[in-house]
């Protein structure tokens, strides 16, 4: 068996939210370099998206190890180290609890995870994409999945024997706060009831997808942390990472990205408040853009039934692409263009600076109810 983990945070960045430095990304590279030489991992790399590290993970210890976890997050408390002492913004940012117990989630970083049986028959190899999105929250991916896993007109390949029978969807609510509230709904019989639910990108979100013909092959996870939720108040946008395995009895690559061709709206943006087009990005993309257009990257990779990990591939960097990012961009202009108004930004119960709030209730003290009262005429009058 083997497993893919991806875990992502922001520990911090160059001259606000753009890019983490360079030193950081080499005490990085350099602690999964160690844990490889050890044995502790069969293959890595090291990514950014905007202010995002990202640490790919093939592994041999299963999904939740704590030994892969315990190894992120001591990566990120010396990228923190090295923020800190470079005076670099949001320091440490997105860990949230003075250590984890055992286990990432629920910490701060966002993680995602696949546990696969290298000697299955019905996978002859393994390639596999690795997205990663910054400025945005873990409910971005719901529309690309849904179309990839249940639309023919995005994947054609659902008219194949191998994914006629489908694929069952976990779907969590994110709002919830204890355990997972999850629910599970079959494609394509259920696909209009998960649309329903996957509108909401701000509280329901796609957790795991599996194969209904091969149950235990599970092939995408997302990670579904909101940041506010953990700690009770905004400490950014929650930037999640997923995992999608790749072809066979699985979509193709080409198909999996095709829904990004839409450039979406996603709720992110400056100060987690705004709607914004997902522009696809080249990887190791800083964020520069007027009020931090949110963006995803994505890369492909091969593992072998040992566990050695290709070099990457940037399939968002080609420039097939540019003519999104343009569109993106277009998109971007036009909502700016309203400012604060309308679905411009989020509503009030998902602006998630506390500031807005505190500006809201303090403006909301100084309402008064105006009475209204019969003059001698019979007729109303209004009184303060």
């Amino acid at each position: 068996m083997l497993t893919i983990t991806a875990i992502k945070a922001d520990v911090g960045s160059i001259g606000g939210h753009t890019e983490p430095s360079v030193e950081m990304l080499e005490v990085a590279r350099e602690g999964l370099a160690k844990s490889k030489k050890k044995g502790q991992l069969t293959g890595y790399d090291l990514t950014h998206t905007g202010d995002d590290l990202c640490l790919l993970m093939v592994h041999e210890h299963g999904s939740d190890s704590p030994k892969i976890h315990e190894l992120a997050w001591s990566i990120f408390l010396e990228a923190t180290e090295i923020a800190q002492r470079q005076g670099l913004y949001g320091a440490g940012q997105d860990l949230l609890k003075d250590a984890p117990s055992g286990n990432v989630r629920g910490a701060g970083p966002g993680a995602a995870e696949i546990t696969f049986d290298t000697t299955a028959d019905e996978r002859s190899a393994e390639p596999f994409l690795i997205f990663t999105a910054d400025k945005c929250g873990p409910g971005a991916f719901n529309f690309p999945l849904w179309a990839v896993f249940t639309s023919p007109m995005f994947c054609a390949g659902l008219m194949l024997p191998n994914m006629r029978p489908g694929f069952r969807f976990t779907v969590i609510d994110m709002e919830h706060v204890g355990g997972d509230m999850v629910i599970e709904l079959d494609t394509p019989e259920q696909h209009i009831e998960l649309a329903t639910l996957l509108r909401d990108e701000n509280r329901f979100g796609v957790q795991y997808i599996h194969h209904r013909k091969w149950p235990d092959q599970k092939v995408v996870a997302v990670s579904t942390d909101r940041l506010h939720t953990i700690a009770g108040e905004y400490k950014g946008k929650d930037d999640p990472v997923a995992i999608v395995r790749t072809q066979g009895i699985f979509p193709a690559p080409e198909e999996v990205v095709s829904p990004y061709l839409v450039a979406h709206y996603v709720a992110g943006d400056a100060r987690g408040s705004h709607h914004m087009p997902f522009m696809p990005a080249a990887i190791n993309t800083a964020i520069a853009g007027a009020y931090c257009l949110p963006i995803v990257a994505c890369m492909a990779y091969s593992v072998t039934d040992e566990g050695e990990l290709s070099p990457g591939v940037d399939l968002f960097g080609n420039v097939a692409w540019d003519n999104t990012r343009l569109k993106a961009q277009r998109k971007a202009e036009e909502m700016r263009q309203q400012g604060f108004a309308g679905p411009a930004m989020l509503p009030v119960q998902e602006l998630e600076y506390s500031a807005f709030r505190d500006s809201l209730a303090d403006l909301e003290s100084q309402f008064s109810v105006r009475e209204r009262v019969l003059a001698e005429n019979g007729n109303s009058k209004e009184k303060l």
